[in-house]
């Protein structure tokens, strides 16, 4: 399995742009789909986006798109969450997550490695 860490989280201003990484160890993460969920407080844990294997087919949840980009480089281990216009309801603890397959995976279930997450906190 892959462990995960995330980076990047901060207290922005609405409209204001962030970028998430997800540094990822070992040697197999090219095997894996990766993707970042969230959770604000009182919420339950929402999909946000995935990436496939080689970068080639992103996903999106219909709050972000057009807004998030999720990307990823294999040769440095590492998914990245480009996050613009963010909005006050963006709040949330951000977490990285990796699979073998897309079966179930914006359900978050069965996931073989999750982060422990990095704060975004968004003012109005």
């Amino acid at each position: 399995q892959v462990q995960l860490v995330e980076s990047g989280g901060g207290l922005v201003q609405a409209g204001d742009s962030l970028r998430l990484s997800c540094a990822a160890s070992g040697r197999t993460f090219s095997n894996y789909i990766m993707g970042w969920f969230r959770q604000a407080p009182g919420k339950e844990r929402e999909f946000v986006a995935a990436v496939s294997w080689n970068g080639g087919s992103t996903y999106y949840a219909d709050s972000v798109k057009g807004r998030f980009t999720i990307s990823r480089d294999n040769a440095k281990n590492t998914v990245y969450l480009q996050m613009n216009s963010l909005k006050p309801e963006d709040t949330a603890v951000y977490y990285c997550a990796a699979k073998l397959s897309f079966t179930d995976f914006r359900a978050g279930r069965g996931m073989n490695s999750w982060g422990k997450g990095t704060l975004v906190t968004v003012s109005s």
